[in-house]
């Protein structure tokens, strides 16, 4: 009997420790979640601090509708996929001329662009400019009319206490077509807003304070945080996250749309996280040793707002 309880008592400890949810407890923690605009299911550009691409939305009340992630990349996400002249069918119905005439050109025995009458001459030539301009009309777009794709943003880093050696004016990468919505600049005070409601959003969640919640996160992400800590109360846990630090960050992107306007932030932050059970026994963390995570954050403010957190995404 007593051999049962040792190991249903450890049993129990084990479950608790690796129960789903438990060992990335702080909020938000192992979960994509919240509303960028129109930007939703775009993957933001990657940054310093998040060099690889965020974990897609797993759970938004903004409807699907063109998933981004990974969907087109290269020279297929500038309109060449389709071949040469995919943009245009006048382009498109010249270039099947030419190969027609150079098969029948063939078939007839006099090569590919001889023969029928000396015709073919004249095509070939057409075919050469032709080649030359697509060749010359692809570089000039890789060269000097593609945006920059490093990531966009300006580094902000801990100096201090505080924010410090901010450049602002990064934005990030622009979408194409109707999701593309004018740039907008970030300044030092953003960034420290950014942090602020980090350490805001993290003692929120600690304290199972909705209230508070409620002040610092749009009504979408504290449905999201109330459903979380439900589940803790339900399995007689308590997760609680303190000196929470940003230690690194980099500006995404940031623009508007729709009378709103967002910034998209990288942060890597360290903090002391301990998940506790009804009796006050240590089920996951240490109270000693620190932690730390990178993730995507994404916020949100009316002109002339004060920014609110809209969305968190895991960093991969």
């Amino acid at each position: 009997m007593r051999r049962s309880r040792v190991f249903a008592a450890v049993l129990l400890a084990a479950i608790l420790a690796f129960a789903p949810g438990l060992a990335m407890a702080r909020a938000g923690g192992g979960s994509s979640f919240g509303s960028r605009g129109m930007r939703t299911f775009s993957a933001p550009p990657t940054t310093g601090t998040a060099p690889y691409s965020a974990a897609p939305m797993q759970r938004s009340l903004t409807p699907e509708q063109t998933p981004s992630y990974g969907a087109t990349s290269g020279l297929a996400s500038r309109g060449f996929g389709s071949g040469f002249g995919g943009r245009s069918p006048f382009v498109s119905g010249l270039m099947g001329g030419l190969i027609g005439a150079g098969i029948g050109g063939m078939l007839f025995g006099h090569g590919m662009f001889g023969g029928i009458d000396g015709v073919g001459g004249f095509f070939g030539l057409l075919l050469q400019i032709f080649l030359v301009v697509m060749v010359g009309r692809w570089l000039f777009r890789r060269f000097f009319r593609q945006p920059a794709m490093a990531g966009g943003g300006s580094l902000f880093s801990r100096m201090g206490t505080g924010i410090g050696g901010v450049r602002p004016g990064g934005s990030g990468a622009p979408l194409s077509g109707a999701a593309a919505g004018p740039a907008i600049q970030v300044t030092p005070a953003d960034f420290k807003a950014f942090e602020q409601l980090l350490q805001a959003v993290q003692a929120a969640w600690s304290g199972h304070d909705l209230n508070a919640m409620r002040g610092v996160t749009t009504p979408e992400m504290v449905s999201y945080f109330a459903e979380q800590l439900g589940e803790q109360t339900s399995r007689g846990v308590r997760n609680v996250v303190g000196d929470v630090r940003l230690e690194k960050g980099d500006l995404a992107e940031a623009w508007a749309e729709g009378g709103r306007e967002y910034a998209t932030v990288a942060m890597n932050f360290s903090m002391i996280d301990v998940t506790r059970d009804a009796s006050g026994r240590i089920v996951d963390g240490s109270p000693s040793e620190r932690t730390s995570a990178t993730e995507i954050w994404t916020f949100m403010r009316s002109p002339g707002g004060r920014w609110i957190l809209s969305a968190i995404q895991q960093a991969r």
